[in-house]
């Protein structure tokens, strides 16, 4: 799951501040395409590189283990809008990145924290109260918490909720990518 969020973020940051430090992303900008569909190029492909990951990392461990998938629909559901969160989020900071240093540092100070804040590790009922509130405001959270129910059947919340909590800081994040892609900040000098 861990690998799926990664590509899905890399995919996208990495193709824009690539694009941005080699100078070709006039060449992505020149075409009379309108920010959204600018916005769904890279999105779509982000989830698709993280969904195939994702699919060659079950594929691998099929050989390793027998387990079986108490529900797929919830794995399905949470693995398109986590991918799409970690895309929308990795055009963000493509958009924002102007060094790899820079994009590092996004990864560094952003997504690492809530990564770890986010119950990967342990359960968050092992946590002070206080931890315990801060991980409900965390989205990464509900994503880990969704794979689990989905993959093991167990969840520290009701999975209804936390694909909602998801599904709505995937729409803020896209929001908010989507009107820096419409502003044209930092891509248009």
């Amino acid at each position: 799951m861990m690998s799926m969020l990664q590509n899905a973020f890399s995919n996208s940051s990495s193709s824009l501040i690539q694009s941005k430090i080699t100078g070709n992303i006039v060449f992505v900008l020149l075409p009379p395409l309108s920010y959204l569909q600018f916005f769904g190029a890279y999105l779509i492909a982000a989830i698709v590189r993280g969904l195939m990951v994702g699919l060659g990392v079950w594929v691998v461990t099929l050989g390793f283990s027998g387990f079986t998938l108490p529900h797929l629909g919830w794995l399905l559901a949470f693995s398109l809008l986590a991918c799409g969160l970690m895309g929308a989020l990795g055009i963000m900071a493509g958009i924002w990145a102007e060094k790899y240093d820079q994009l590092a540092a996004f990864q560094n100070f952003l997504i690492l924290p809530l990564t770890f804040l986010s119950g990967v590790f342990y359960s968050i009922h092992s946590l002070p109260a206080f931890w315990q509130t801060v991980s409900h405001w965390n989205p990464v959270f509900y994503m880990i918490d969704g794979f689990r129910y989905a993959f093991l059947g167990q969840s520290d919340i009701a999975p209804g909720f936390g694909l909602l909590v998801v599904a709505g800081s995937f729409v803020a994040i896209s929001a908010l990518s989507l009107l820096m892609l419409k502003s044209g900040y930092k891509l248009r000098h």
